[in-house]
């Protein structure tokens, strides 16, 4: 049971060096007003029915807070860049009744000093859209920050176009990034950089603390944690859109829901983001971007490695080079639950590869195929009728008999593998066009609920798992910055 206890903040990361943020307060709104407030987990974090909008708009503090922007670096589209919260302050950490502690950082409220000349402000449409798919993937049990409140401003913001600015409330166990790493190790100075560790082992790692290279262990660590995650990204075809290091947490959750979305059509190659015109995120590429975030992770921690320099890289490249094992074998238990192999055969990976084959071949949605598999119903998908389809099925109703396994186990562990739902993209436009356009919140929070559990095959979910209808424009995505 959670016992409501209120605002209950420490502030555990200012007890680092004062280079690794700055105190920052929020700045005032004209009119705050709060538009979605997640109650089941204000409830985890032993808040309650605090709704008050002005602590979500930025004009109050709650009690205990101490306002920080917090600098990192980070490589983004390959290039480094000193970089730092431009447009989001750190309140503090909440302790929950349970012991847990979670950052709540306020996105969208005002200039800070790592600015570089924008206004800090964000607009209504993209904090709806990282509500709706943090909460997406909280649901779907993918690691990741999450979303307390939206609050209005009673402020406009000057992008293309005038727009209503809003507030996002960002709850996460941590801000701490690859490119936080990044920016620690551009300061030459081995003891801040051993703070940080430190500090990053105690919050999410203290078992590694008493290992015999506690800094080894914990890059590691970090390894386990992102090549678990970007499995889980790929299971369920999302695509993230934006991996650059200073959007790579050491705590392996997803976070910064920018230009990110969901695949629909089956192809590797797809890309959303308007400003990743070169595809280095494309969904095919998340593994190996991973891979090359986590080498610039590891540069930044040679010192701690060992004073020699050579045998410092050495251990970073023995340990790096155990992420691509993981991912792989992460990825290849989930597609095996997500065609009901409850079993390990060596066909197994051709089999899955030569559906992903014919899945791109006829254009065949991601979700939707694993979804009538699910059902029994390979007649719903594009493929049906395909020789190299029906040949296929044959082989993978064969490999099931094999495993002399209950056809409810196997529709079971389906089931709890592949989702009914995904946040189709069509669904999240028309959602965030009613709020935006008309102040009709009714479809965001209809959308919220069925997301909460994409899992039950509900009625309810079943006009949510309809496909779009075929367009000629590719779907694009943006920052909102």
């Amino acid at each position: 049971m959670t016992t409501e206890k209120g605002w209950n903040l420490q502030n555990s990361y200012t007890e680092l060096p004062d280079s690794f943020y700055t105190k920052t307060n929020p700045t005032d709104v004209e009119k705050p007003e709060l538009v979605l407030y997640n109650e089941g987990l204000a409830k985890k974090l032993g808040l309650g029915a605090n709704h008050d909008p002005g602590i979500f708009g930025g004009r109050t503090l709650p009690e205990g807070a101490e306002p920080i922007a917090q600098a990192y670096a980070g490589h983004q589209f390959g290039h480094f860049t000193m970089l730092g919260d431009g447009r989001a302050v750190l309140l503090g950490e909440q302790v929950t009744p349970g012991g847990k502690r979670f950052d709540i950082q306020l996105k969208g409220i005002g200039r800070t000093p790592f600015s570089r000349g924008g206004d800090g402000r964000a607009t209504l449409g993209p904090m709806l859209r990282e509500y709706i798919i943090s909460e997406a993937m909280h649901g779907l049990g993918i690691p990741t920050n999450r979303s307390l409140a939206v609050a209005l401003t009673g402020e406009y913001v000057q992008r293309e176009d005038l727009l209503p600015g809003a507030v996002l409330t960002r709850v996460a166990s941590s801000h701490l990034r690859i490119g936080t790493f990044q920016y620690a190790a551009g300061l030459q100075d081995h003891d801040q950089l051993k703070a940080l560790a430190d500090y990053a082992i105690e919050r999410h790692y203290p078992e590694v603390r008493d290992s015999s290279h506690p800094y080894l262990a914990f890059f590691e660590k970090v390894i386990e944690q992102q090549a678990a995650l970007i499995a889980q990204w790929q299971l369920v075809g999302f695509i993230h859109g934006v991996m650059n290091t200073d959007n790579m947490t050491i705590s392996g959750e997803t976070i910064d829901y920018g230009p990110c979305a969901f695949m629909d059509t089956y192809d590797p190659e797809t890309v959303f983001s308007s400003i990743d015109r070169q595809g280095r995120y494309a969904y095919m590429n998340q593994p190996p971007i991973g891979a090359w975030n986590l080498a610039r992770f590891a540069e930044t921690l040679l010192p701690l490695f060992d004073e020699n320099q050579e045998k410092a890289v050495e251990l970073a490249q023995e340990a790096h080079a155990k992420y691509e094992k993981i991912y792989y074998s992460q990825w290849l238990e989930g597609m095996r639950k997500k065609l009901g192999m409850m079993t390990e055969e060596a066909q197994d990976e051709p089999l899955i590869d030569d559906l992903l084959e014919i899945m791109k071949n006829n254009k065949a949605d991601y979700t939707q195929t694993f979804r009538a598999l699910t059902l029994g119903r390979p007649d719903k998908t594009i493929m049906y009728g395909k020789s190299a389809f029906t040949n296929w099925h044959k082989q993978w109703k064969a490999r099931l008999e094999r495993q002399k396994t209950s056809e409810n186990d196997v529709w079971d562990l389906m089931k709890q593998s592949n989702p009914s739902i995904i946040p189709r993209n069509h669904r999240v436009e028309e959602a965030l066009e009613a709020a935006v356009e008309n102040g009709d919140y009714q479809l965001v929070e209809k959308l919220l609920s069925v997301l909460a559990d994409p899992y039950a095959y509900s009625k309810e979910q079943e006009v949510y798992a309809e496909l779009p209808d075929p367009s000629t424009q590719p779907y694009r995505t943006f920052c909102g910055t």
